[in-house]
């Protein structure tokens, strides 16, 4: 049976291995189940720091499982400075003492981390903000409960306090499915989908040769994450001769919320993001159907043509309904214009 709950606590989380954990090493079972978030090196020194256990006691990273065994691991406090403060205009579209919600242009990193010690969004914020956050966890720094990459632009909430926090970040693990969360997205696809609407729901994982890419990946397979996406075609742009359509804007509503969604399962179908350097460079052939000016237009997009135009959340403090929306940042209105051949 599995060991007891022993260090249950605010500090500890805990997961009963299944089936499939049967015969992994500790360290490759933990990678997988907190990945993207930390990589297997991080879950190996996770366990040397004796911040796991196995059945409530301190295990190697090399143990291998069983089903049934009871693992619980905390994250240790963190260490090294604190980011800096950095006068960074920010555009604010709504704010109040618990909770700020930006328009992120696109080539904002969100947090500061390897190759972006400076100019993120939480150096802005906590100049921005600075004696208005009453701490994340006991500290005086803002709370990110979701993020967009750095090439993608759009709406943001981001939390000042504790209480704010927690709230939000429980409504966007649920994904909305018991509450008013609402996110979507404008994209300029390659090509267009046979169907004006439709629902992609195909796991998850880290790519097989690159830890840094998403792929789908088999339902059973460790750190495969349930993934749904649906879609809707809103504009279908032409071709040079009137034949198959070069490329689409369609909107894209999140049930679940994982790294890179939208451009992975948007691939997966056949039709990636345009200016996408990742999962997109293969179908920048498609720029050939467009004449020019449009064709050099499209195929010089120098980022994923993704905007995260609406956001909808109950405000955890006054409950109020907040809808916010945002229109194409200037590169992909220019480039959906550039699209509309006449």
């Amino acid at each position: 049976m599995p060991a007891p709950d022993t260090r249950a606590g605010p500090d500890w989380e805990g997961m009963t291995a299944g089936d499939d954990a049967a015969g992994l090493r500790l360290d490759q079972w933990l990678g997988a189940k907190l990945g993207p978030d930390i990589s297997r090196s991080q879950a190996r020194r996770l366990i040397e720091s004796g911040d796991v256990t196995v059945n409530g006691a301190p295990a190697e990273p090399k143990k291998r499982l069983r089903p049934g065994d009871r693992i619980e691991w905390r994250q240790p406090e963190a260490v090294g400075a604190d980011p800096e403060p950095e006068d960074i205009a920010l555009d604010i579209l709504y704010e109040d003492r618990h909770l700020i919600v930006i328009d992120k242009p696109a080539g904002m990193v969100v947090h500061p981390g390897a190759g972006h010690a400076t100019g993120t969004l939480v150096n802005a914020l906590l100049f921005h903000c600075g004696d208005t956050l009453s701490g994340i966890g006991g500290v005086r720094r803002p709370g990110i409960v979701h993020r967009l990459d750095r090439d993608t632009s759009g709406v943001m909430v981001v939390a000042k306090d504790d209480p704010t926090h927690r709230a939000l970040s429980e409504a966007f693990a649920d994904h909305g499915r018991t509450g008013e969360l609402e996110r979507s997205y404008l994209a300029v696809v390659w090509g267009a989908p046979p169907r004006m609407a439709g629902t992609i729901d195909a796991p998850l994982g880290r790519a097989a040769n690159d830890r840094t890419r998403r792929a789908v990946v088999p339902e059973g397979r460790g750190d495969a994450r349930r993934a749904v996406t649906h879609f809707s075609v809103l504009k279908r742009f032409g071709s040079r001769d009137g034949g198959e359509p070069a490329a689409s804007l369609i909107e894209c509503r999140l049930e679940t919320g994982r790294t890179h969604q939208i451009r992975v399962h948007m691939a997966h179908i056949g039709h990636a993001l345009v200016g996408d350097p990742v999962y997109g460079a293969g179908y920048r052939t498609k720029a050939n159907l467009l004449p020019e000016p449009q064709r050099s237009i499209a195929a010089s997009f120098s980022r994923q043509a993704l905007h995260a135009a609406r956001l909808t959340f109950r405000h955890p403090a006054s409950g109020e309904l907040m809808r916010f929306s945002t229109a194409l940042p200037p590169d992909m209105d220019e480039l959906v214009k550039a699209l509309e051949i006449p």
